[in-house]
């Protein structure tokens, strides 16, 4: 039976729906339903469980970090993730290379009718089981249902708050020539495993992506007392549009030699398959770093001993600003200018 067909997912029953319909959203006995069984028996904490307006939060000392963002991926389940792994993660993230610890996330939920329950249960079990990994609360949220085509089955918004990490700071206006670049894993595994896992393309690979979170490995370097003088994960541009931001904001050249660049055969195989340069795909698990000259080693021995960061390397250092902002040293070692990443030529990889 194909549950995303309008045949099998009947507006007016109630218990028995195997699907979502337009009344799960009118705010009355389906609303508090799945709100009750698919969302707060899975998230039940002191301040969500009060169901109120607005959540109530204890007094936070000091300042606070602020992040949002939407996720409209497809598909929504992956290798390596789903929608619900990648909206907590990719929040959690972003406070994450702010050198923010989090606290609190509120989730919204923009369900297409017909999408089916037990898809719907399973990406709120994914998000369950980040929150428990990252150990922190969602305190606030809300949910919508649209009708049939006016979304995509599923779109997810997340809002985080944290505290900064005492010494942990962050400011690519702060790179200087000698600077060394890092890379904490092996990049362009996002964008291929969902290009992968497109039915369209037909293709076959063992590729996953490597959605995860990366608050171990900013830990990992805090506990260290490495210098950073810039630290962002390389999510949509990949590592190029990351290197091209800072390079303006520093107003220097960064070198990358690719052939340093940890790179895996099938990601590569399918880049070189597909005509993309593997350091202009996303990744949601890999972040670079720059430390000072002289600082890589312990950098790379704090990263490597912390799972999501085991394969971290010095892919590059800064100059003084040449011609061009960026370069990479190709297999030939000649220095050429990396483009900046123009269009999006993997849509909705997040």
């Amino acid at each position: 039976m194909n549950l995303y067909d309008a045949n099998h997912c009947p507006v007016n029953q109630f218990a028995d729906s195997e699907c979502i319909s337009l009344e799960h959203g009118d705010g009355a006995g389906l609303t508090r339903q799945l709100i009750h069984q698919q969302i707060r028996s899975k998230f039940a904490n002191p301040i969500l469980d009060r169901l109120g307006d607005a959540a109530s939060l204890p007094t936070v000392t000091g300042p606070l970090a602020m992040t949002t963002d939407s996720f409209v991926v497809s598909p929504l389940f992956f290798p390596g993730g789903d929608i619900g792994s990648l909206a907590i993660t990719g929040t959690l993230n972003d406070l994450a290379v702010a050198g923010a610890q989090p606290l609190w996330v509120s989730l919204a939920l923009i369900i297409e009718e017909g999408l089916p329950l037990r898809e719907f249960e399973r990406v709120m079990e994914s998000i369950r089981q980040v929150t428990q990994q990252a150990g922190i609360m969602i305190v606030a949220g809300d949910t919508k249902v649209v009708p049939r085509g006016v979304t995509d089955k599923l779109f997810i918004t997340t809002t985080a708050l944290g505290t900064p990490l005492a010494g942990l700071g962050s400011d690519p206006r702060s790179i200087q020539p000698g600077d060394r670049i890092l890379v904490t894993g092996s990049i362009a595994q996002h964008g291929m495993a969902i290009m992968a896992a497109r039915d369209s393309l037909g293709i076959q690979a063992d590729i996953r992506s490597d959605c995860g979170l990366l608050l171990p490995a900013v830990q990992a370097l805090h506990a260290a007392q490495i210098p950073i003088r810039a630290m962002r994960d390389a999510t949509r541009g990949g590592v190029a549009a990351v290197l091209h931001e800072w390079a303006a904001q520093a107003g220097v050249t960064l070198t990358i030699d690719h052939g340093q660049v940890p790179l895996n055969d099938a990601t590569r195989g399918m880049c070189e398959l597909l005509g993309l340069d593997p350091l202009m795909v996303a990744n949601e698990g890999t972040m670079v770093v720059v430390v000072p000259d002289g600082w890589e080693a312990a950098a790379l021995a704090a990263l490597r001993d912390v799972p999501i960061s085991r394969k971290a390397t010095v892919i590059g250092q800064a100059h003084p600003r040449d011609i061009a902002p960026v370069t990479v040293i190709r297999s030939l070692g000649r220095d050429i200018p990396l483009d900046e990443p123009a269009g999006a030529g993997l849509p909705r990889i997040c």
